[in-house]
């Protein structure tokens, strides 16, 4: 069952609150509603229902509170802004519009938090609840400290965490003193800190700290989760009943797939009639707009020549399920796939076991599981137990076949023993293994070695093998380099490692929340730049590039690197008028014409680009090109190659290849300040395609490699003599 939580925030409001402090430009309501903002929109996006929220506004202009109205003395200005229930957008929204400060100062946090301790036990009642009270202030309010035990023991007896947060509260763990502080707010924040104390369950801190602690991510925490709980089998106890192997066992996710919070299509409702009442999947509203969610609807037709129009709308229920091969679509009836279903019964069995050193970690294939034995059951325990040992006495893996449930999916499983020897727990580690057909392999030439065409083998003296230098110089590179040890122990002053594990964040999950947090508390402020805990280790540290220049200098002197000259822009030649611009310069600095004469210019006037070896014969054409007409005969000869590939394609075959030739002519032409010769051709290519005049239907060819693969018209942003605007190029595509 779902943890349930009832929290209320208690906000001072006061006049105080108003005013800003210690250097800061935001006043101190503002800065400690960072905190406040971050963790109740953290309660919202994760749309729990049992995650509820009251809010009670501390120094309010108004009252409005249960004791005061039945007429107790000591509750004034106190009001509860929101009952506990769950948060959702627009009681956010709500509680954003009436967040500010007010012009009183005479409300007492000890009857805030006794407020704040009856909405709690009328709500919760003596149900299972996780119960916090969180009070931000900033201690400027009188405070009547009479009662403190009394209210200790109260909040001791309902089980209620009570954390205290305060601006420029002094902390002597944090390291923050406020100085000049007045005497008021000096006895209030001792009164506090007083009441925290005599909590079982009590947090007291500074706001500074706990706003400094915001860009840190917040790990989720994962209940365990039981994804089998039968027999883990070795043989088949049915037929060998003697001398099969049946443990009771449980199987649960060790670890799990973050993924990136999903979104949703919305738009925005035609009518709007206020506030949205419902939250879920239909109506939202944000930043003021009322959104819906968009409802898919299909509709299937075929061709029929007797109905209007010639076509005719069918049932879902009537189609059958089709797969392409090729250009052909293949159908696949439920009967088809009941054939080739595989029949499945849950179960856990043992295949066979293999040595460590014949698998390899690049093998894992997903989430990895812990298996123990059946809880109270000290038979199984004993037979898990014993296969564990053993498997870790010889050095061996378990391979299972594992089936979650009837009719899933079958899984193999590797099983690794953790004997329990170092920390005292024996359990099974599995992580899925890659079935055949999971498998690619790839054949790459060795590092170590160079095979001639004469079929002699060198591994000392070439130029694709390292030299003993470079290879010393690689080595010195990455020991300088070495993390493991570059971060210092805080409390031991000793080399630690400067990544750990539990450091590491996934940036894209936890950047994508922050923003999603922001945006909703805040829909028309930009969103901050990405926390830096989140680009730390995104580069080197810089302190490790000074110590290991050295070292880079001379890799970088051993392996002979230069610097790679930008691409040449603009035209190669000079247009109608015969004189040719300066070209790029070889990193040689030799004349390649004068070593080669002039054959190749006027041999390039002529020739023919073969379909073999298109590509450098183009290049080498518009490389040699003296007139606009050279340019033109070269790219009707490369589009015909082009045209010719996409005819006869069986299937698309000869799609990728013509794709290929096609962006090498976009590119260069580009290059080339021409445009409007591409534009031209892929212009009439599409006509082509779509007409059908390239041997049937290849609109394939068009929308998959051409429009996918962004080989359309170049516009004004790909080429400054380009007149084609963007609205224009995707009207083409």
């Amino acid at each position: 069952m779902a943890d349930k939580e009832a929290t209320v925030y208690i906000l001072d409001l006061g006049e105080p609150m108003a005013d800003c402090h210690n250097g800061r430009t935001e006043s101190d309501l503002d800065w400690s509603m960072r905190y406040v903002w971050d963790k109740i929109s953290t309660t919202v996006a994760a749309s729990r229902k049992t995650w509820t929220i009251g809010v009670i506004g501390l120094n309010t202009d108004a009252t409005d509170n249960r004791y005061a109205r039945d007429g107790l003395d000591g509750y004034d200005n106190i009001s509860v802004l929101q009952p506990i229930g769950p948060m959702t957008m627009t009681s956010l929204r709500e509680l954003h519009s009436i967040i500010k400060p007010s012009r009183s100062s005479s409300g007492d946090a000890i009857s805030a938090i006794v407020v704040a301790l009856k909405m709690i036990e009328d709500f919760t009642r003596k149900l299972k609840y996780k119960r916090r009270i969180i009070l931000v202030t900033n201690a400027e309010s009188p405070i009547d400290d009479d009662s403190l035990e009394d209210v200790a023991q109260k909040l001791n007896e309902f089980n209620v965490e009570l954390v205290v947060i305060g601006a420029d509260f002094d902390d002597a763990e944090y390291g923050f003193k406020e100085e000049d502080k007045s005497r008021e707010k000096a006895t209030n924040e001792k009164a506090l800190e007083k009441l925290v104390s005599q909590c079982d369950n009590g947090v007291f801190g500074t706001m500074a700290q706990a706003v400094e602690e915001l860009s840190i991510p917040r790990v989720k925490p994962v209940k365990p989760f039981k994804a089998y709980d039968s027999l883990l089998t070795l043989g088949d106890p049915a037929k060998y009943e003697s001398s099969a192997l049946s443990i009771s066992v449980e199987r649960y996710f060790k670890t799990k797939r973050a993924p990136i919070p999903s979104a949703s299509t919305v738009v925005v409702r035609p009518e709007h009639g206020g506030p949205t009442q419902n939250d879920g999947d239909d109506d939202v509203q944000m930043g003021g707009t009322e959104f819906s969610g968009v409802k898919h609807m299909r509709t299937y037709r075929i061709n029929d020549p007797d109905a209007p129009g010639g076509k005719r709308d069918v049932d879902f229920d009537e189609l059958e399920k089709g797969y392409q091969y090729g250009r052909t679509v293949v159908p696949f009836s439920e009967s088809d796939f009941s054939v080739t279903k595989l029949e499945t019964k849950k179960g856990f069995t043992i295949l066979g076991f293999i040595p460590f050193t014949s698998y390899e970690p690049f093998l894992n294939m997903g989430e990895s599981g812990i298996i123990v034995a059946k809880k109270q059951n000290d038979e199984a325990e004993l037979a898990l137990s014993a296969l564990i040992h053993a498997l870790h006495e010889l050095e061996s893996y378990a391979v299972a076949r594992y089936v979650q449930k009837d009719g899933a999916q079958p899984q193999i499983l590797l099983l690794k023993p953790n004997p329990g020897i170092d920390d005292s727990f024996e359990c099974l580690y599995d992580v899925p293994l890659p079935f055949a057909e999971d498998v690619r392999s790839y054949q790459f030439p060795p590092l170590d070695k160079v095979l001639t065409v004469t079929g002699q083998i060198l591994t000392r003296e070439h130029r694709l093998l390292p030299s003993d230098d470079l290879n010393e110089a690689m080595s010195d590179f990455v020991d300088a380099m070495d993390l493991s040890t570059f971060a210092v122990d805080e409390d031991t002053g000793e080399p630690a490692e400067y990544a750990p594990v539990d450091e590491l964040y996934n940036p894209v999950i936890h950047r994508m929340n922050q923003a999603i947090r922001a945006r909703a508390v805040h829909p028309d402020r930009p969103i901050e730049p990405p926390a830096e805990i989140l680009l730390r280790f995104s580069r080197p540290p810089e302190k490790l590039l000074d110590k290991a220049k050295p070292e880079i200098d001379a890799l970088v002197e051993a392996a002979e690197l230069k610097k790679v000259p930008a691409k040449a822009q603009g035209k190669r030649y000079g247009g109608r008028g015969n004189s040719k611009k300066d070209q790029a310069k070889p990193l040689s600095g030799l004349d390649i014409d004068s070593l080669l004469g002039e054959t190749t210019a006027r041999r390039s006037a002529t020739a023919t680009i073969s379909p073999e070896n298109a590509i450098p014969e183009f290049k080498q054409a518009l490389a040699t090109a003296d007139d606009d007409a050279t340019i033109e005969r070269a790219v009707k000869q490369m589009g015909d190659i082009v045209r010719k590939l996409v005819a006869d394609s069986f299937a698309d075959v000869l799609y990728a290849q013509a794709a290929e030739k096609l962006g090498v002519m976009r590119e260069e032409l580009i290059g080339l300040e021409l445009p409007g010769v591409y534009n031209k051709f892929v212009t009439g290519l599409k006509k082509s395609i779509l007409s059908g005049e390239l041997n049937g239907d290849r609109r394939e060819m068009w929308f998959k490699f051409v429009v996918g693969g962004r080989l359309g018209l170049v516009t004004g942003e790909e080429s400054e003599v380009s007149e084609v605007e963007e609205e224009e190029a995707r009207a083409v595509s």
